[in-house]
């Protein structure tokens, strides 16, 4: 058996998937197949990628034939699915993997999906103990990453019973562009989400197991005052970025409140999971960073226009296709190079039991095209965390489920990413009388 199956290896980012798995350090101590829809689309891949598919074994998988994904997925331990959109075909992947209890990271930021995947799944891939991580990617590893390590930061300087009151991350993105699959998948949430599940899955805690405090609601400017201060407009992925934070929020409370209800009797003890309680109160934002006023409400106002058209008129999205890419298409190998990803999280607590409060700083960097490059890395590191470190993953990793990526891999991912070379994540108290930096 394999240890990792990658579905949709001819897509662009399955071919950054494909060079990164080649290249990787561990390369020799993993084993991994590709799917593909035909015979000649292998063909190509191997004239485009050449040595990096040398002993990579092959299938052929149309995936709207649900008995062609339940055949090749049994071929691997884990399996990685970039084929969007995953409204139209994701569902019939999960349901396969939880049949056959095999585990699965995906790249979806298609809220309306991850929800109903929640629904039908999470029992299921909880009893057959298969972990199921959709938004392994950009959306959402860094934001939910940036809460958790605020948190364990926190508790390590104030106490197991620090909690957070508001966390707020400000991404400064540099990207290339969109490939066209990304551009599919927002076509996909317009045209064949219905309105009412596509609503549903913007509001707080549509992913959780439990409600909280909701969180501040967007608009179109925002500021993290800082020193030097951060401004900046509505990032449009934070819908699906605070929903799976939520989760992830979600998960540990009740795990906290009640962990007979989440772990098999005896499974571990209940300390195992109290610590990573974010508590009650806590709130989550984020927003995109913009150099100027005057960028910003250009940025708002394109935004805005581009966003209506796409939404009531037809005519606008025809349109749109003819511009943006083609799936299989992306940025060149030089702007992969040249994008980057630098997001500072601010978190506060709630008052300590001497009154005051304690600010964390964590930033997340990245070097390379961060939808992209960095993507096929995040979900990469994912998949090889549940090869190659199953025994050492936090308790819901353990359990399985449908779960977020800090639940199911906490830690190790956050060593992995650390360790890649394009990555880097710090943490630092920030007290009023100076910082103290932890290393990670």
């Amino acid at each position: 058996m394999l240890d990792i199956l990658l579905l949709g290896a001819t897509g662009y980012t399955g071919r950054l998937i494909i060079r990164y798995l080649a290249a990787h350090p561990q390369r020799g101590t993993f084993t991994f197949g590709i799917t593909a829809r035909s015979e000649n689309k292998f063909k190509a891949l191997r004239d485009e990628l050449g040595e990096a598919l040398l002993h990579v074994p092959t299938f052929v998988v149309d995936v709207t034939k649900f008995d062609d994904v339940e055949r090749a997925v049994q071929e691997a331990r884990v399996v990685i699915n970039t084929v969007g959109p995953y409204w139209r075909w994701g569902t019939s992947v999960v349901r396969a993997c939880v049949r056959h209890g095999r585990h699965y990271v995906d790249l979806t930021g298609e809220a309306p999906w991850v929800r109903d995947v929640i629904s039908e799944f999470d029992y299921a891939a909880a009893k057959t103990g298969c972990v199921i991580v959709p938004c392994a990617g950009l959306d959402s590893v860094p934001s939910d990453l940036l809460v958790y390590v605020a948190s364990r930061t926190l508790k390590s300087f104030a106490g197991a019973s620090a909690v957070i009151d508001l966390s707020t991350s400000a991404w400064k993105l540099s990207a290339s562009g969109i490939s066209g699959g990304t551009f599919s998948s927002i076509l996909s949430i317009l045209e064949d989400v219905p309105r009412h599940k596509a609503r549903e899955a913007t509001q707080d805690f549509a992913l959780s197991p439990v409600k909280g405090v909701p969180g501040p609601r967007p608009r179109a400017f925002y500021a993290l005052p800082i020193d030097p201060p951060l401004r900046g407009v509505l990032y449009l992925m934070s819908t699906i970025n605070k929903q799976v934070v939520q989760r992830s929020w979600g998960l540990f409370e009740l795990a906290t409140r009640s962990p007979e209800l989440v772990f098999p009797p005896g499974s571990l003890d209940a300390q195992d999971v109290s610590g990573l309680s974010y508590g009650p109160s806590f709130k989550y934002d984020e927003f995109m960073v913009l150099a100027s006023r005057l960028q910003a409400i250009l940025v708002v106002v394109f935004l805005a226009t581009v966003a209506f058209a796409m939404a009531t008129f037809p005519p606008a999205r025809r349109i749109v296709r003819q511009l943006m890419p083609r799936p299989g298409q992306g940025p060149s190998n030089r702007d992969l190079d040249v994008g980057s990803v630098h997001i500072t999280n601010i978190t506060t607590s709630t008052p300590l039991a001497s009154g005051r409060t304690v600010t964390v700083r964590t930033t997340f960097k990245g070097k390379g095209d961060p939808g992209y490059l960095l993507s096929s890395i995040m979900i990469s590191e994912a998949a090889l965390a549940l090869v190659q470190d199953k025994d050492l993953l936090p308790p819901f990793g353990q359990r399985g489920g449908v779960l977020t990526p800090m639940t199911a891999f906490g830690d190790v991912l956050i060593q992995r990413l650390n360790a890649c070379g394009r990555i880097s994540v710090e943490s630092e108290v920030v007290p009023a009388e100076g910082g103290r930096k932890k290393d990670l």
